[in-house]
């Protein structure tokens, strides 16, 4: 009898095993990362005139690609509207969701997926036109506002509404570039969405963005980050370390610069991490050099953040929350131990 159990124990292990490494067998196999991205988020995910996603969730996936296959153009892109992004991940339609998504509770515990570490940290803001008069949100009482369909931001409105006695009047779209046609044609009163994403509206979709303001309020928490599929725990792994290293570079003074020159360093936080000692990239079935690869192909997640969405971008956000936990934001990497 104990035999017996020994023995579907060990049955049912080689089974977890196996479906743990489905997803990145795939990958390998078809020899390209397919990544599920917005249909077009300014500064996260953003189709260029070429047709070239650009974006901090698109050099995520670039990155990723790099890990696998020492090749950031490795990458197909399916471009998913809030509605239909958890299905295409859950069908297996893409691989990861890089789309700025807020992680929640029943996201996680009744959607089948797992939720990566938090890549940016966001809030529920507002967009108002300047020559509205509008300082405070009870200013909005009985306005019009913008908001998508099938976010978080629908749900919260709604409550933080009823909570304060702002009888404002929801104009839902299930599209985000319709909603932002039709605030910036004046149909709405207000836009409600992620802060960032408010601010990178306003940047490329404003035909007069000095017209414009996002109130320096919010009324959440948005933490963004990947979602994966449960069951497939190597792959889970290997989308939240990925997060890790960026971070960690970044601690480190790994850039995309002097990658190569640090690879000669006897520093062994930094020698682990590159994959010059320990062994941790063959732990998860990729080559161990995999980190060095990903910030070769876009630096560290400071240098994803800045060039995205930082100051120098077109959205000038400071890095806030964002910023390194030694310079009082919240971006922590887990040790390469």
């Amino acid at each position: 009898m104990k035999w017996g159990v020994i023995t579907t124990a060990a049955l049912l292990a080689v089974g977890v095993s196996s479906a743990s490494a489905a997803t990145l067998d795939t990958i390998k196999q078809r020899g390209t990362l397919v990544c599920g991205v917005s249909t077009g988020f300014a500064g996260f995910s953003m189709p260029d005139s070429q047709g070239n996603f650009k974006g901090l969730d698109v050099d995520y996936c670039r990155a990723l690609a790099a890990g696998i296959f020492n090749d950031p153009n490795k990458v197909r892109y399916v471009a998913l509207t809030a509605q239909n992004r958890f299905t295409a991940l859950q069908s297996g339609e893409i691989d990861v969701l890089y789309r700025n998504s807020t992680e929640t509770f029943l996201r996680g515990a009744t959607l089948g997926l797992r939720q990566g570490p938090i890549n940016f940290y966001d809030g529920q803001g507002f967009v108002v036109k300047k020559d509205a008069g509008v300082k405070e949100l009870k200013d909005l009482k009985g306005a019009t506002v913008c908001v998508a369909q099938g976010t978080t931001h629908e749900v919260t409105l709604g409550d933080y509404g009823r909570a304060n006695g702002i009888d404002w009047k929801p104009l839902v779209f299930d599209r985000v570039d319709t909603m932002y046609q039709t605030f910036f044609g004046g149909r709405c009163d207000a836009m409600t969405q992620d802060a960032s994403a408010l601010a990178g509206a306003v940047a490329t979709a404003a035909p007069n963005p000095a017209d414009y303001v996002v109130l320096p309020i919010t009324i959440s928490k948005e933490p963004l980050g990947p979602f994966t599929r449960n069951g497939d725990e190597v792959w889970t792994d290997i989308v939240a370390w990925l997060h890790y290293g960026l971070v960690e570079a970044e601690e480190l003074g790994v850039t995309q610069a002097n990658v190569d020159e640090k690879a000669k360093s006897d520093a062994p936080a930094v020698q682990r991490l590159l994959g010059i000692s320990g062994d941790f990239g063959s732990r998860l079935g990729l080559d161990n050099k995999w980190m060095q690869q990903a910030i070769k192909a876009g630096g560290n997640y400071g240098e994803i953040f800045e060039r995205n969405v930082g100051k120098t971008s077109p959205l000038h956000l400071e890095r806030g929350l964002n910023g390194l936990w030694t310079k009082g934001g919240l971006m922590y990497a887990l040790q390469f131990k």
